[in-house]
């Protein structure tokens, strides 16, 4: 499917009242042209866009989302498509934090939709999202990949402001990851992020901080260097599912947390898409 032919129809629905809050849609499509990553098609609806993409190493594509009004409220609904066509090899991420305020009740919904085509390359690796207590939002993922496809991609999670002794004692977070390879589910979650799961055993025990890594292809070795990354620190794991790396973190700083992941990323770098790690500048500010 050509970059402007997304459709916004398969987008997951969700029961947001039409003209309350932000209406905010974006797509990109990548293209390789003369052994370069171009950002061939882009449009957008409402404040959601990008800034000119960035070549730190090469032909690999930067671009940094950008969310103009900085924080996402009930009633909100962010939509992003993206397309990576064959041979492609695009590294997406954010200039800062993305942030879900206090609901007075509405949902707010942000859908991402990623489809990486045959030996294309795509990195969705936005930095943390802070849930303020009082949040109500949906969030979904869905990444399909054909044969030969090479993604990774993380979610890092913040809830509540425990600088500010704000934890997360009311509120609901509701979110999903779809991984599709050839058609076939090779990874399915959905997540229900409550005051409950919050404290309990079994859920976030009190830390704060919580994200998942996805890294697809990757093999053995890998799995075995971020083991040994891992080595005896509690709050961390690491599996391969086939070829689908997952490592799982919680923590009650989300620098920390986001830190950690680096340091896997930068491990499965080169086996996954191939590329040796070359960290976005605006990671560093």
């Amino acid at each position: 499917m050509k970059p402007d032919t997304l459709p916004y129809a398969e987008i997951a629905d969700c029961n947001v009242a039409q003209n309350q809050g932000w209406q905010a849609n974006l797509e990109l499509g990548f293209e390789q042209k003369h052994g370069k990553t171009l950002l061939a098609h882009r449009r957008h609806q409402g404040p959601l866009t990008v800034q000119r993409p960035f070549y730190p190493e090469g032909g690999v594509c930067h671009v940094y989302i950008l969310h103009p009004p900085g924080g996402i409220v009930g009633g909100d609904r962010l939509n992003l498509c993206i397309n990576a066509e064959q041979h492609s090899h695009a590294l997406i991420t954010t200039p800062a934090a993305g942030k879900f305020y206090r609901s007075g009740g509405e949902l707010a919904v942000q859908t991402v939709s990623i489809k990486v085509e045959k030996d294309a390359a795509l990195e969705w690796l936005p930095q943390e999202t802070i849930i303020y207590q009082g949040a109500q939002l949906k969030s979904s993922v869905n990444v399909k990949l054909a044969q030969g496809a090479r993604f990774i991609g993380w979610e890092i999670l913040s809830l509540g402001r425990p600088a500010c002794g704000e934890r997360f004692d009311e509120g609901l977070a509701d979110m999903s990851w779809q991984i599709y390879c050839k058609n076939q589910p090779l990874f399915l979650e959905r997540l229900h992020l409550d005051t409950k799961a919050f404290a309990a055993r079994w859920g976030l025990q009190g830390f704060s901080a919580c994200g998942t890594l996805f890294a697809s292809p990757t093999g053995a070795e890998s799995l075995a260097a971020v083991q040994q990354l891992i080595g005896d620190s509690k709050g961390r794991g690491v599996t391969l599912i086939d070829d689908l790396l997952v490592c799982r973190a919680i923590d009650d700083r989300s620098d920390r947390l986001r830190g950690f992941f680096e340091q896997v990323w930068a491990i499965v770098r080169p086996d996954s898409v191939q590329r040796k790690a070359c960290a976005p500048r605006i990671w560093a500010t």
